[in-house]
């Protein structure tokens, strides 16, 4: 099919995709090709360039699987872009990078995820029939997420009914396996926290406040803040793409990987931002993690005796800084994903603050209470948060928290929520 006949197809039809094929090599490759025939999925293919055209109609699309084979530098923060843009819709990417040819065979339908995102780095070894397995999982999460009736493609069939008193004791078992497993992922919530800071470092010109809302019994988030020496304070927030328990097991790489300093001998080397996001991303592309291996970070490095802070960040939300008298204003920086390109670089800025600044560093689960994007006037912030603006910062992060604990929103639009505060006195 024609390349504008495909966008086509996509604006102009009424029914549901299952498998959105992204590249730039022109076709699709005939195993992946004949994966999807096999298994009665149906496919559309489409340029990465061309996405934009079908960015409104993506409700009748399952998943994404995005062939970043000879990909540009352009072409890839445009993949960034892509993938962010997906994550909000709820739609499962998939990003193959080499294909392992080998025979296709049959297997049932993966049990049901409760996450969006399936990022699969094919650089090492990944056979076509876990390639399905993945596309089959999103599937099954999609059309739950869309209330739509049917199975997946190739599911299995219905199994017959069994006897009143075997189904009894399935359910018992089942409630008892349920009741065990609500146990565990308490647990480990309670883990994960052990992860996060206990107290925070004390100066007498520092005001600190945190909020630390998981979507569920654990997070995808996860924050620290560390006085490095006795002139610099490191903090900053991560968010891996998703949440629950294969996004909390990351968090916990994250904060081992997260290295702020070195030290040889009596000396020590304190790392700027931008290189501790460098090091960072090449730590998460070295692992070759599979799926959730992507994530967001804004890190901070503050020197309390000059007040100079310098950021860096990692396609997280840009840093606010509330100043009297003026409006929000955002701290706006470049960097790409981490865990995506191991070669992207990270910059970093540095800006003056003085008293009676308040700054704030979140996740993107806070962000629609912040504030929004549009493509005419750019970011605005909402009403009710910039009336907190001009508070002490523990009475702004208390009041914040209200608002977000009393917004009702859909179970699918929930999202881990982190936010650290700080007042310069």
């Amino acid at each position: 099919m024609e390349k504008a006949a495909v966008a086509t197809a996509i604006k102009e039809s009424n029914s549901f995709t299952d498998v959105l094929y992204l590249t730039n090599n022109g076709q699709m490759p005939p195993e992946i090709k004949q994966l999807f025939k096999q298994n009665k999925a149906s496919f559309l293919m489409l340029p990465v360039g061309k996405f934009s055209e079908v960015s409104d109609r993506l409700e009748s699309v399952g998943t994404v699987v995005i062939d970043t084979k000879g990909l540009g530098f352009s072409q890839r923060q445009e993949l960034v872009r892509i993938v962010e843009s997906l994550d909000t819709k709820n739609i499962g990417v998939i990003l193959l990078n080499r294909r392992i040819r080998v025979p296709v065979k049959s297997f049932s339908v993966a049990g049901p995820s409760t996450k969006s995102f399936s990022l699969v780095n094919t650089t090492e070894s990944i056979s076509i029939d876990e390639l399905w397995v993945r596309i089959n999982v999103n599937l099954v999460y999609r059309k739950t997420h869309l209330g739509l009736a049917g199975d997946s493609p190739n599911s299995p069939q219905q199994v017959p009914s069994v006897h009143s008193d075997s189904l009894t004791e399935q359910l018992h078992m089942a409630e008892a396996f349920v009741d065990n497993l609500a146990g565990q992922l308490r647990m480990a919530g309670l883990v994960q926290r052990d992860f996060l800071p206990t107290q925070i470092p004390d100066d007498k010109h520092l005001q600190w406040s945190t909020i630390f809302l998981p979507a569920e019994w654990v997070s995808g988030d996860i924050y620290d803040v560390v006085r490095i020496d006795e002139q610099h304070i490191g903090f900053y927030v991560a968010d891996v793409v998703g949440h629950g328990v294969p996004a909390a097991l990351l968090t916990i790489f994250l904060k081992q990987a997260m290295v702020l300093r070195e030290t040889t001998g009596n000396n020590y080397r304190i790392f700027p931002p931008a290189e501790v996001m460098a090091h960072l991303n090449k730590r998460m592309t070295g692992q070759k993690l599979s799926g959730y291996q992507f994530a967001t970070c804004c890190y901070c490095l503050l020197n309390v005796k000059t007040l100079q802070l310098t950021y860096a960040r990692a396609g997280h939300p840009y840093p606010i800084l509330l100043r009297p008298g003026e409006p929000p204003q955002q701290l706006e920086m470049r960097g790409a994903l981490l865990g995506i390109f191991e070669q992207s670089e990270y910059v970093q800025q540095t800006v003056q603050l003085k008293q009676g600044d308040k700054l704030l560093l979140f996740s993107d689960g806070a962000e629609p209470f912040i504030g929004s994007f549009n493509d005419t006037s750019g970011f605005s912030f909402r009403k009710e948060f910039c009336e907190l603006n001009n508070l002490p910062i523990a009475e702004l992060m208390e009041k914040f928290n209200l608002i977000l604990q009393n917004q009702k929103m859909d179970h699918s639009e929930v999202d881990d929520i982190t936010v650290i505060g700080l007042e310069i006195l």
